[in-house]
């Protein structure tokens, strides 16, 4: 089962949103997460933290979770 997360603007970049899903503590700690662990966006392996996750996007961290990204303008 997939959380869904809730953003309020067009987008959030992959940084942002690890932080806001409270997967990391700080945005800092995006750059080490993205390297220590595999991300898929849309079940494409992706690690840029600049990466813009808009509406509808899914996010999945193999042994962490899947989320949904959901725009709520």
């Amino acid at each position: 089962m997939s959380e869904t997360i809730t953003i309020r603007t067009e987008y959030i970049t992959l940084g942002q949103f690890l932080k806001l899903a409270e997967v990391i503590q700080s945005g800092g700690m995006a750059k080490w997460f993205l390297g220590e662990h595999e991300v898929f966006v849309n079940e494409e392996l992706d690690q840029r933290r600049g990466r813009k996750l808009r509406d509808g996007d899914k996010v999945e961290i193999p042994g962490v979770g899947s989320y949904v990204v959901k725009s709520h303008e």
